[in-house]
């Protein structure tokens, strides 16, 4: 089954993590389908992005059947509620 989860990189200290479609059977960190975007929990100003999602791409592998973990759906909701960048 394909899921929809976070892959964790990073600093010790310093968690960033990818948004991967990845095949449920392999590592957290492993080898991955396809990256949707990222999740940097620790970003601070204005500067700093805490969540870019390609939405469109997400709902195009939800349509396929991929499964999306609890902390990706999440952030899928707070990703449609984001304005579009122009």
């Amino acid at each position: 089954m394909v899921r929809i989860r976070l892959s964790r990189v990073g600093a010790k200290g310093r968690p960033f993590y990818h948004v991967v479609v990845t095949d449920q059977r392999s590592a957290r960190d492993g080898r991955s389908i396809e990256r949707l975007g990222y999740f940097n929990p620790g970003a601070a100003g204005e500067h700093d992005k805490r969540l870019v999602l390609d939405v469109e791409k997400l709902n195009a592998w939800v349509a396929k059947g991929a499964q999306c973990s609890d902390k990706v759906a999440a952030l899928a909701k707070e990703a449609a509620k984001q304005p579009a960048a122009a």
